[in-house]
């Protein structure tokens, strides 16, 4: 059995206080956990942070101290299930988001499936709800006796979108830790962020096509 894992950035997800505290602070929050706390709908979520950033200060919603050291504080927060939560909204497809870390102000966010239509169905519902959704990552895992090579033209993309992509390859956009975020991208390209992530999002949209109809 192969499968897909996917990470997608969702540049701009709305009222999101993970999102929001990650855009003053100097380093990723990659500690994120959410339980629903009763039958009513709430949700209760945690993060940590690093002890400098001003977290109380950077989102609307309020913040409740769980514990602090040298390292790292950590808050929790509730809110009430919705579709404006950009994990809500992928889980609700029904595949289970597995990691999510935030920086610079958007949501990375990861989960496996067993069928890339499945993953292009995510993105599209993704994109419905937030701008500048764009997959970061896209990994196959291939059992040894089913090894399923796909070529992709090049011709299907435009001079430009080759271009952005290939500048955010050069500098490091794709890895994790990133080497580059999407302002450094932009700014490289000489164009703004939202021109970039439609760019990109536009190019990806077309080699994921690509792959599907192959």
């Amino acid at each position: 059995m192969t499968g897909f894992r996917a990470t997608v950035v969702v540049s701009d997800p709305s009222r999101c206080p993970v999102a929001d505290v990650s855009g003053g602070a100097d380093e990723s929050i990659t500690s994120v956990t959410w339980s629903r706390a009763g039958a009513d709908g709430t949700v209760v979520e945690e993060f940590s942070v690093g002890p400098d950033a001003d977290a109380a200060e950077a989102t609307e919603v309020e913040l409740t101290p769980v514990q602090s050291n040298d390292r790292e504080d950590v808050y929790r927060f509730e809110r009430e299930e919705s579709a404006d939560c950009a994990c809500e909204l992928v889980e609700k497809t029904g595949t289970p988001v597995s990691s999510v870390r935030a920086q610079d102000g958007a949501l990375f966010l990861s989960f496996n499936t067993l069928e890339l239509e499945e993953i292009a169905e995510i993105v599209d519902e993704l994109r419905n709800a937030f701008d500048g959704v764009v997959v970061e990552e896209l990994t196959q895992d291939h059992e040894e006796s089913s090894a399923d090579p796909v070529i992709v033209d090049r011709d299907h993309l435009t001079a430009r979108q080759r271009e952005i992509l290939e500048t955010a390859h050069e500098m490091g956009y794709f890895d994790y830790p990133k080497g580059a975020n999407a302002t450094d991208v932009a700014d490289e390209l000489g164009v703004a962020r939202s021109t970039f992530t439609e760019h990109l999002a536009a190019a990806q949209t077309k080699l994921m096509n690509a792959i599907l109809e192959h």
